[in-house]
């Protein structure tokens, strides 16, 4: 899944629902950080641990991958926004409701069946997988090789589902067997999301895309096909792009 799909058609899958995490996933869960974000190198982390913010750079460069025709999720600092969002009310699930009943086998389209927020998912999960991963490889995710993290990632994505031949492939315990599900939300959300929220830096994801961004009125163009709008994307502060 994340090497083979992601970068086999980059910018198709990158424009699939691009307005909808750019101006609305991101409104409800933490506030809106109005400060410069810095470079990578130079960010202290305010939720993760320096082993968590190490698998988080290794999980989502793995998602959507620097090679390709645009930008990667650590160009676009997609690492920062999730950090930040895991600090606020989303990671701290403030607006759910979170009494249960918890029904770890029910349809996860019926809704979240974890008694664990968001932000706890991440810090019981990032362990738990990197243990299956030295088990797996000899080595935590964030040591393996590009391939090896290819094919962890793709393990985890199908985690407990029935393999060939009628075995399961259990990496995580039910309270987290959506980790995936949400790292790679919450990653897509850090590349579309306005740059307030510390990801999608310098709005380098929507200028790949052609996404207009934060701008008034282009309605002008919502018809016309086969032609590249013009004009570069505008954040929801000002700036433009």
């Amino acid at each position: 899944m994340p090497k083979t799909s992601l970068t086999a058609s980059r910018r198709g899958f990158l424009k699939a629902g691009a307005a909808g995490f750019a101006l609305s996933q991101v409104v409800s869960p933490a506030g809106a950080q109005t400060t410069q974000v810095p470079s990578l190198d130079e960010y202290s982390p305010v939720y993760f641990t320096a082993e968590e913010w190490a698998f988080i750079m290794a999980a989502t460069d793995r998602l959507i991958p620097a090679e390709g025709d645009g930008p990667g999720a650590l160009e676009t600092r997609v690492p920062v926004f999730i950090d930040r969002q895991l600090a606020g009310d989303y990671g701290h699930a403030a607006t759910w409701y979170m009494e249960g009943p918890h029904d770890p086998a029910a349809d996860p389209l019926l809704g979240w069946q974890s008694p664990l927020t968001p932000a706890q998912v991440y810090r019981s999960a990032i362990p738990q997988f990197d243990t299956w991963c030295e088990a797996q490889y000899g080595a935590p995710f964030r040591e393996l090789s590009d391939a090896d993290k290819d094919a962890a990632l793709s393990a985890l994505q199908k985690n407990g589902a029935t393999q060939q031949g009628g075995g399961r492939a259990e990496i995580l315990p039910p309270e987290t067997r959506d980790f995936f599900t949400i790292l790679l939300a919450n990653t897509k959300e850090g590349y579309f999301a306005d740059p307030q929220y510390g990801g999608n830096y310098q709005m380098a994801a929507w200028k790949h895309i052609g996404f207009p961004g934060a701008r008034a009125a282009y309605t002008e163009w919502v018809e016309m096909k086969d032609q590249p709008y013009p004009l570069g994307p505008v954040s929801i502060s000002g700036e433009r792009g």
